[in-house]
Formats: C-alpha cells, structure tokens, sequence
C-alpha cells in the first residue's frame, strides 16, 4: 500500500501480458524503463478481473523495494484489432450501430478461455447469450469468471443472440468526473 506522502507517478503503457490465473501480469511504459507489476486486485478495483495483451493502460504506479508496481488503472483502451476477425457475425457489425446500442446488464454463466466462448445472461431474460473470445479482445478483456457482472452490447447474430461488446460492469457505470 501507497503511504500518505508517496507521490504515485502517471504513466501511459500497453500490457505486456495479464495472466488472471496467476494474477498479476506486466506494463511496458511508453518511456520505458523495467517492466511494471500490475496485480489483479488493482485491475479489480477499476472493476475488471482481466486485461487482453497489448491494451493501452494509464495507470499510477509507485517505487518499491520489488521494483514498480501499478497502484492505480485509470484507463484501459482495448489493443488495436486486426482487419480479419475469425467471427462472421462480428466481422459484419457496423462500429457505429454496435456504439449506438444499449447497454445490456449481465452475469457470467461461463467462460472457457481455451475453447474461445462462453454464455451469459442478461438481467431478467432467460436466454443465453453467446460470448466470443474475439469480443472479448476488442473489449479490452482476456478472460471472464464465472458469476462476474458485465455490461453487454447484445445483438441478434446468425445462431441466436450473442454479445457485440462486453465491458465489466464497474467500468460502465458513469465516473463522477465524467458526468
């Protein structure tokens, strides 16, 4: 934890790699410099419980006797997609109609990593709702766990209803600056 009279740096960086089973993963900072720690319970704290391989982070991050660790995520922009998306239904999307979508309150059924999907269910519908490995990378996140709320983008695709955006829940919500 931070003292009082530390001063947390800004830094902008992309993600090296998260690995949410280990829990914790490393920052390259934009200036450079070693590799900075950033440990699940601060990427939870701005409500997500994972982070996808190259997205841009800004973060505050301190000095400490392990070396640099982030203490606080204050943004997550998700990497920059390839033109080819593996998913017909998500390669056809128009940007601006998925923006212009609402947002859809949910939970996690469950989320294989490895087999690259799982399902969902929005608040009080009972149909599942498809989630795609490939949404989940243009979201921002690597992976979901079980019974975690999300905020989704939900659309009619080719075989039956499945998310077009995920973002956690927490970080859906308007901040009080943004208001």
């Amino acid at each position: 934890m931070q003292n009082e009279n530390e001063e947390a740096d800004l830094v902008a960086g992309s993600v090296k790699w998260f690995d949410p089973v280990k829990g914790f993963g490393f920052v390259v900072a934009d200036t450079g410099g070693p590799d900075i720690l950033l440990h699940v319970n601060v990427l939870r704290n701005f409500g997500q419980s994972s982070v996808a391989d190259g997205a841009r982070v800004n973060i505050r991050v301190q000095s400490t006797e392990r070396g640099v660790q982030a203490v606080e995520v204050l943004q997550i922009v998700p990497p920059l997609q390839d033109t080819v998306s593996t998913l017909s239904d998500i390669a056809e999307l128009d940007p601006d109609t998925v923006a212009q979508s609402p947002l859809e309150p949910g939970r996690v059924k469950w989320f294989d990593k490895g087999k690259g999907f799982g399902f969902a269910n929005v608040f009080g519908r009972a149909e599942d709702v498809f989630l795609h490995v490939e949404v989940l990378r243009r979201s921002g996140l690597s992976d979901l766990q079980p019974g975690e709320a999300l905020a989704m983008r939900v659309i009619d695709g080719k075989r039956g209803r499945m998310a077009s955006e995920v973002l956690a829940w927490e970080a859906a919500l308007p901040r009080d600056d943004e208001e």
